[in-house]
């Protein structure tokens, strides 16, 4: 099978995974560009003239002609480019919404929240501020108490009675932020999430794409 695209990235990143998952639920091949260096190649002239804005990921298509940064927006892509778009993007315009809020929430409140902790206390990029470290956290909390509220009569998929995007997207952000900070006290608050993200890395591609689910017991701090 010939490539759908590479992605310019370092290695073990979330967003990226998720793209593998979604690719391999659509039949596709996915590229990693080997010996990518961050702040390296994505500061080249070669990089800035494909992704003017040096982000990472990126993603290059096979043909060369479509260079895309932003997760959500590579997502949604490589979700629209095979024969499982409809199920993993929606058939009306309601589900379609629906899923699209479940990946805002995903990208814009779980994913820069559980960020700005892991640089101040695991990559240790940024200096460590309690205050914002406990405000960042409570903000993953309560987005999570919203998924929470949403799987409270048991259903095992966010929006209908099968996978979607929506589930892609939230698992994603939420199987990597339990490893550093939604620990065991929080977990008790989130009745129904820790089943639900267990369920969805049941789904073949997702156990590929992800691997199993590791639960820290206390969070991560400096």
């Amino acid at each position: 099978m010939a490539p759908f695209g590479k992605f310019y990235t370092y290695p073990n990143n979330y967003r990226v995974q998720r793209a593998q998952a979604i690719a391999a639920l659509n039949g596709l091949e996915l590229e990693i560009v080997p010996d990518f260096q961050m702040n390296v190649t994505n500061r080249s002239p070669e990089f800035l003239a494909k992704f003017p804005l040096g982000k990472v990921p990126a993603f290059e298509s096979a043909d060369g002609t479509l260079y895309l940064t932003e997760a959500q927006a590579i997502a949604r892509y490589i979700a629209d480019s095979g024969p499982k778009a409809d199920q993993l993007l929606g058939e009306d315009a309601k589900t379609r919404a629906l899923i699209e809020m479940w990946a805002c929430l995903a990208d814009q409140e779980l994913a820069p929240n559980a960020t700005a902790p892991f640089l101040m206390t695991v990559a240790k990029m940024w200096e460590y501020d309690e205050k914002q470290y406990e405000t960042h956290l409570a903000a993953v909390e309560r987005a999570t108490k919203r998924i929470a509220t949403e799987l409270k009569d048991g259903r095992k998929f966010l929006v209908g009675g099968k996978l979607t995007l929506a589930d892609i997207m939230v698992v994603g952000v939420l199987q990597w932020a339990t490893k550093f900070f939604v620990d065991e006290a929080m977990r008790k608050e989130l009745p129904g999430v820790e089943e639900y993200v267990r369920g969805i890395l049941e789904v073949p591609e997702l156990k590929a794409a992800f691997g199993g689910l590791e639960l820290c017991q206390t969070r991560v701090k400096a």
